[in-house]
């Protein structure tokens, strides 16, 4: 049976004047003039309009209120039944609440490893390509004339904006502010997140740091083996123009792996 007091957003025990105000609010929401003419929006203005004119009127009104208690309490007594239908019922109640409890588990953990994806793609990507480009020192800006050096810098600002993107969401799930002494004092709740904001800070720059002395010295090293023979596309020299590529190698990568995820969902 229909809940008109739902659909009317008003308590059971609402006043004939309170139930006017809330038709009056959500038919200037929810009229098909006011939407556009939407075949959805007649649809719900319709059921509104059926439900204040049943509880408007005082003997509808408690004709239906008779017949929803009716309802509500056979519907009481069949689940609390021993009869074969009313455990074939509630087993199915139950079924249905363990259904919608393993598919709420599914995709809170599905969500979870989607975040967990978005900050360890973005940060991996960084590191790795600061290690190569430090390491290899590609000639690509010299390579250029000015419209490719344009590109470079556009892609470049475009992938650290689309880091520093992944990483404010990444922060504000993972990471949470240290309270105050005064508010440790009041309270002696814990974090709901595994990381101080401070903590994640340090490891993001630490470990950055790493990646550069990483490829700076296995840069030296492979010079002299093997890149000294290809001088056309590796440099010698740390030049700055090598801070440009690792913001461009995780807006590739991380595109990619946005992408790869789409498709494997749409399918």
């Amino acid at each position: 049976m229909v809940d008109y007091y739902h659909i009317l957003g008003v308590k059971r025990t609402a006043s004939q004047a309170e139930i006017k105000s809330a038709y009056r609010k959500l038919a200037r929401k929810k009229h098909p003039d006011v939407n556009s003419g939407s075949e959805h929006a007649a649809r719900e203005f319709a059921r509104i309009a059926l439900a204040y004119r049943t509880l408007s009127d005082p003997q509808e009104r408690s004709y239906y209120d008779a017949q929803y208690e009716r309802l509500k309490r056979a519907a009481t007594s069949v689940l609390h039944s021993d009869n074969i239908h009313a455990r074939r019922m509630r087993s199915m109640a139950v079924q249905m609440r363990v259904n919608r409890a393993v598919d709420s588990w599914i995709e809170d953990g599905r969500r979870e490893n989607f975040m967990l994806q978005q900050a360890v793609f973005p940060t991996v990507t960084l590191y790795l390509s600061t290690f190569f480009a430090v390491m290899l020192k590609p000639k690509f800006w010299q390579g250029f004339g000015l419209t490719g050096r344009s590109v470079i810098v556009v892609l470049s600002i475009m992938g650290l904006y689309h880091l520093i993107s992944r990483l404010r969401v990444c922060f504000d799930r993972y990471t949470y502010r240290p309270k105050t002494i005064q508010d440790s004092l009041m309270g002696d709740e814990k974090p709901d997140k595994p990381f101080t904001r401070r903590t994640a800070f340090a490891f993001l720059f630490i470990a950055l740091a790493a990646s550069l002395a990483a490829g700076l010295l296995v840069g030296e090293q492979m010079h002299y083996a093997i890149l000294e023979d290809m001088p056309y596309f590796f440099d010698q020299h740390v030049k700055p123009e090598l801070l440009f590529y690792p913001p461009i190698a995780v807006l590739v990568i991380d595109s990619m792996h946005a992408l790869a995820t789409k498709l494997d969902v749409s399918i």
